[in-house]
């Protein structure tokens, strides 16, 4: 099969500079482990360039092999412990009004690594009362007892990648079910939490399709939604099937403001948390909201 040729648009400038740097450093400096790296994110620069950056939990090695991802995968080595307060550290030291949070999956511990993730938002609201917290989470396979202890530590944005549509989750993901991921978002969503999702666009699927999944989230009730192209890591990974237009990207933005996402990111470059805290202002909901601790309290 012909490898599709890359277009103008997706091509990118490599931005450094003494905020790229600094970012650099600190990451490396406390041994910290970023999806913006594990994932080859085209982005990477950008963000290090204005001082931010996704860090990635638990570890760097995800124990499912999804067939779009660069991260490696395999035996996990165990928990650091002292990561919780290394991340809280570099938010402070990168002075972060919003982080993100994302980790791997982590199915060779029995709670999945929901008690990691409470102890690393709790370290980084600790060490950083004023910045947001948005994560970035596994389906915990949708067990609610995982979902709530990472709840526990109110996070101001809860999310979770749908990654594809319907018809291609299972040839995309190892183990993820489309279901799954539905019943986590919405778990969190009747909680009162701020949820949000995101997929990949070029693997095949079909418009209808892509207004389907936006559709579905929607009507759990998830706030924001992204959109980007898919890019190969490797040829061991799935081929890009197309590249979708800025165009049609513009396109889908239009339709899921129309079903009433308070935002949605959509372009060939985007991923889940490129310019989150971007997104969490313009959709309104930078002011941390009272619903968020009664959700917390419907829990328990």
């Amino acid at each position: 099969m012909t490898t599709l040729r890359k277009p103008d648009w997706l091509k990118i400038s490599l931005e450094t500079g003494e905020r790229y740097t600094e970012t650099k450093k600190i990451v490396e400096m406390n041994r910290l482990h970023t999806i913006c790296s594990s994932g080859h994110c085209p982005n990477a620069s950008k963000c290090w360039g204005i001082g931010t950056a996704t860090f990635m939990i638990a570890g760097d090695i995800c124990t499912r092999s999804c067939k779009f991802c660069a991260t490696k995968t395999g035996r996990p080595l165990p928990l650091n412990e002292e990561e919780p307060m290394k991340v809280a550290k570099s938010v402070k030291l990168m002075k972060l009004k919003h982080c993100v949070i994302t980790s791997v999956d982590r199915d060779d511990l029995e709670d999945k690594g929901a008690e990691h993730w409470r102890k690393t938002i709790e370290a980084i609201r600790k060490e950083n009362p004023d910045t947001t917290i948005e994560v970035l989470t596994p389906d915990f396979d949708g067990r609610e007892e995982l979902i709530d202890t990472v709840l526990s530590a109110k996070p101001d944005v809860f999310s979770h990648n749908m990654e594809t549509v319907k018809r291609l989750t299972d040839a995309t993901r190892s183990k993820a079910k489309y279901d799954i991921s539905l019943t986590t978002l919405k778990y969190a969503t009747d909680k009162q939490f701020i949820t949000k999702t995101g997929i990949m666009l070029g693997l095949g699927e079909t418009k209808s399709e892509v207004v389907e999944i936006m559709s579905d989230v929607r009507k759990i009730g998830v706030q924001l939604f992204t959109i980007g192209q898919y890019l190969q890591p490797t040829k061991q990974h799935l081929e890009v099937k197309e590249y979708i237009t800025p165009e049609q990207f513009i396109e889908y933005k239009k339709i899921g403001m129309q079903m009433g996402f308070k935002n949605v990111e959509s372009g060939p470059l985007v991923r889940s948390s490129y310019m989150a805290e971007k997104a969490f202002i313009e959709a309104g909901l930078s002011k941390k909201q009272k619903s968020i601790d009664s959700g917390y309290n419907s829990i328990n």
